[in-house]
């Protein structure tokens, strides 16, 4: 779905990407994870087209995302981390702003604001609402746009302990085969049960690119242990029923993710880590 390649991209004082490759395929959930400044927003911007790369090129489904065609356009949507919504009534918004989605389904609409508990009546003025409200009306149009991509970017930023519960179903009941949706946080914990493929981003290196099932199948990750075998250990840390601990799952054995303690690992054990997931070429 989409290909990225060779890209390269810096603001005025910071280079950010230089020779990047990345491969998106269709019909999963994505978790893009990495530290502030590694470039996770600046990607998504790149492969939406509101950014433009200096050099090499991104496509979406075949098509140069720089062109901004309408094919390209109506078919992704973008939520980012920070946005504003006009003080009309919801009615008003939807006139304006759904004609540009082909596959919008108001009758979708309504059932993705009743997940998070909000009324559909299209006569609410948008202004009036919270932010952690508008976040979640926001949300709901984008789902219902049914758009092949959709990016969003800290998107449990402003939502509340039941906020962030209902996203969890509220992602899960409008997944399709046919949907990608990449999914940009440090709030890890919120999405560790949707995801189904990592991506960790380093700037121009990623650090790991992987499905969830390929990872638990190469990894096995021990909570609350009362010791390791630190030989053995690609990564442990102190949690408060013992240590968080990552190894080889040298036995298959079943075993369930722990997004933050897999990033951390990442972070800290990059050489291990990447040779056991691309054993061929480390560097990426």
């Amino acid at each position: 779905m989409i290909k990225v390649e060779k890209i390269s991209f810096k603001y005025k004082r910071q280079t950010v990407f230089t020779d990047f490759n990345l491969t998106v395929a269709e019909g999963k959930v994505y978790g893009l994870l990495g530290k502030n400044g590694a470039g996770k927003s600046t990607l998504l911007y790149l492969i939406t087209g509101l950014l433009k790369a200096r050099k090499g090129k991104l496509f979406y489904n075949g098509i140069d995302v720089s062109k901004r065609k309408p094919a390209t356009l109506n078919d992704v949507f973008i939520v980012p981390e920070e946005f504003m919504l006009p003080s009309i009534s919801l009615r008003k918004y939807l006139s304006v702003n759904s004609p540009f989605y082909p596959r919008f389904s108001a009758e979708q609409l309504k059932q993705n604001l009743s997940h998070f508990d909000l009324d559909a009546d299209r006569n609410i003025n948008l202004g009036d609402l919270s932010m952690g409200q508008k976040k979640k009306v926001f949300m709901s149009f984008a789902l219902s746009t049914n758009t092949s991509l959709l990016i969003m970017d800290e998107p449990t930023n402003g939502l509340d302990i039941p906020g962030k519960s209902q996203f969890k179903k509220f992602i899960a009941s409008n997944m399709t085969d046919e949907r990608t949706i990449i999914i940009s946080t440090h709030q890890v914990r919120d999405i560790e049960k949707l995801i189904e493929h990592v991506i960790i981003l380093d700037n121009s290196d990623i650090l790991l690119d992987a499905s969830t099932a390929d990872i638990c199948s190469r990894l096995y990750f021990a909570e609350g242990v009362d010791n390791y075998d630190p030989d053995k250990a690609l990564y442990a840390v102190p949690s408060l029923n013992g240590f968080s601990v990552i190894t080889a799952n040298d036995n298959e054995d079943e075993t369930v993710l722990n997004l933050e303690t897999l990033f951390n690992a990442t972070l800290s054990n990059t050489g291990s880590i990447k040779a056991m997931f691309n054993p061929k070429n480390t560097s990426l």
